[in-house]
């Protein structure tokens, strides 16, 4: 099987949702000695990248796209692990959790799976977060962005203070900020000077690689 064939193969597999085939494909290219990083960006991604698109136009539904999720993990995970050591390149760090008060994380989880497909590093922290908890870890882990998710009107006001407390800290340039959650709008984030609004797991996913300057 030719390189173009085995991109083909891996774009297909995310759009299947079959993580099986997905792995097997990633342990095919590294036994024919492609490029880790080309199979992951010109086969894989090019697969999750379709998916969300599908997602997007209502012609997916949530239970494909965590399963496409899912693959997409399990193959980059095979894949960067056959990285050279000096080739590996930390793509982003990304602190995400529920606003306070707020114990809905579906959406949130969903948007975790597609930033680790993506290949960033991803700490979560859960749902009902305490703000200043955002701030610890971000500091903690000398993370890239802090995303911050609200599924209530009531706890919305949390994506507001956080960046509004960064500002108080002197940390604001230090971090790139999202939102998102059913309430949220563009025309919130803007109004709070939110860097990036995620509209679904997919959008939210690509944002962030825009934000990193890979989009």
């Amino acid at each position: 099987m030719d390189k173009e064939e085995i991109l083909k193969e891996a774009r297909k597999t995310i759009i299947d949702a079959d993580k099986g085939k997905a792995e097997e494909t990633a342990k095919r290219a590294i036994a024919e000695g492609m490029d880790p990083l080309e199979v992951i960006n010109k086969g894989f991604r090019a697969g999750i990248t379709e998916v969300g698109d599908l997602f997007g136009r209502g012609e997916l539904f949530l239970p494909e796209l965590i399963l496409s999720a899912e693959a997409m993990k399990g193959a980059a995970d095979i894949l960067t692990a056959a990285l050279p050591k000096d080739a590996e390149k930390r793509r982003g760090r990304v602190v995400i959790g529920t606003a306070q008060g707020d114990i809905h994380d579906i959406g949130k989880s969903m948007v975790v799976s597609f930033l680790q497909a993506n290949g960033l590093e991803v700490y979560d922290l859960g749902r009902d977060v305490e703000m200043q908890k955002f701030i610890d870890k971000a500091q903690e882990v000398s993370a890239d962005i802090i995303g911050m998710s609200a599924l209530l009107t009531t706890t919305m006001s949390g994506q507001k203070a956080l960046i509004q407390e960064l500002k108080k800290a002197g940390l604001r340039e230090k971090y790139k900020v999202m939102v998102g959650g059913a309430p949220a709008t563009q025309r919130w984030a803007d109004r709070i000077g939110a860097d990036a609004y995620g509209i679904d797991a997919a959008d939210a996913a690509k944002k962030a690689m825009e934000l990193l300057g890979e989009g």
